[in-house]
């Protein structure tokens, strides 16, 4: 008897690959999510690895972060461009397979200092996974396309630190903080793996008018919205690393949450996700600027609200993770659409691109964001007051290079 049904329906793929769509927004997910993977776990453990180091003063242990974000301003700027020469391909893989190294090199440590040098390296090639992917979606991706597909992999990204801290915090019970460190070698290795087998070459490294080194660079740092864009990007990441770097003592030491801490550290990282979802939604319909620059305006409005409560005394601990989460889900519009509107004007040097936004981001993140965390004074007065001058200085940047009347337009 003849079958009636028909062929069954394939799931579609991206042009050009032969992936299917959904395999390739995962694996760009778990290409970025190495990032947050890496400092998120270790969290809960933070304590935990300063008294094993016998570390000075407890806000040192900070550097547990700030060295990562280090290693990954640097690496942003080496991966890119080779992956615009030599293909993106190669370059990813080489790129994991020195962060499971690095990984493996943190199980063995002796020092603290050992251990932070090991960060560097990790975050170093950590760097390719992220600035490589990036690079990857704008080479099969443009305009509200390129920021959807954005905004669904920072979604399936984001749903890392609601769980990654109650994962290390479990490690941490069952054996030590090193056991973190495994879980980050597995998924170096199942990067590896899963990239070489199934990912296909994306770049130009073959293309003969592709511009050379210096010429990309100028191509770079003489687009003025990509600049200033990025600059944008860099204080709004900020932001995330000044939060990230002091969350697991305001949770503990000043709200006496306790075991609790990756409950809540997890509750706020879900408004991140729900962002994405919303920004997939409306990004194609309202467009890039009109999303981002509204929850600018919002992420202002409630750091501000925020820090003018912390000035006037402690914040109840639901009013201050109201608040927060009111930021980061502003936070979860912007940043997805900033990177793409950075990266729009760059077809011909995305890797470039993407090296040097990746790189400018990470490193005004990791300077600034580090100071705000390092001035912890068991309030959150530090941590209020920088989220607040962070995004008026961001929309600052905006209004530079729009102007008033570019602002809020639907491109």
């Amino acid at each position: 008897m003849q079958d009636r049904r028909g062929p069954t329906p394939q799931p579609p793929e991206v042009a050009g690959t032969g992936i299917p769509f959904a395999e390739f927004v995962s694996l760009m997910a778990l290409m970025i999510a190495l990032t947050a993977l890496s400092i998120d776990i270790m969290l809960p453990s933070l304590p935990q690895i300063g008294a094993a180091f016998s570390v000075a003063h407890v806000n040192d242990v900070q550097q547990m972060v700030t060295s990562y974000m280090i290693g990954l301003a640097l690496g942003q700027l080496v991966w890119g461009p080779l992956s615009d020469r030599f293909g993106r391909k190669k370059l990813l893989l080489l790129g994991l397979l020195v962060f499971t190294l690095s990984s493996l090199a943190c199980l063995f440590v002796t020092s603290f200092g050992m251990l932070l040098a090991a960060r560097v390296a990790q975050g170093f090639g950590g760097a390719s996974a992220r600035v490589i992917s990036i690079a990857i979606v704008r080479d099969l991706f443009a305009g509200r396309q390129m920021a959807r597909v954005m905004s669904i992999v920072m979604m399936v990204f984001i749903t890392v630190p609601i769980f990654a801290p109650t994962a290390g915090q479990a490690l941490a019970y069952v054996g030590s903080w090193r056991w973190a460190f495994w879980v980050l070698f597995t998924a170096g290795v199942a990067g590896m793996v899963w990239a070489g087998r199934r990912l296909p070459e994306t770049g130009h490294a073959r293309d003969p008018g592709q511009p050379t080194f210096l010429r990309a660079v100028g191509v770079v740092l003489s687009t003025p919205v990509t600049v200033v864009y990025t600059i944008a990007s860099g204080f709004l990441f900020s932001s995330l690393v000044s939060y990230i770097s002091s969350a697991q003592q305001i949770f503990v030491e000043v709200y006496g949450l306790g075991a609790a801490f990756p409950l809540v550290f997890g509750a706020l990282a879900s408004s991140l996700a729900v962002a994405s979802f919303i920004n997939s939604r409306l990004v194609q319909r309202l467009g890039m600027r009109c999303v981002s620059h509204s929850a600018l305006v919002g992420f202002v409005a409630a750091s501000s609200i925020m820090a003018v409560i912390a000035a006037f005394g402690q914040p109840p601990v639901l009013v201050f993770g109201i608040l927060l989460g009111v930021a980061f889900l502003c936070f979860g519009l912007i940043v997805p659409n900033f990177n793409a509107i950075s990266m729009q004007p760059m077809a011909r040097v995305a890797g470039m691109a993407a090296s040097l936004i990746g790189f400018s981001t990470t490193a005004i993140g990791a300077v600034i964001g580090g100071v705000i965390g390092y001035m912890f004074n068991g309030t959150v007065v530090p941590l209020a007051l920088g989220l607040a001058s962070l995004g008026v200085l961001a929309l600052a940047s905006i209004v530079a290079i729009e102007g008033r009347s570019g602002l809020f337009r639907g491109e």
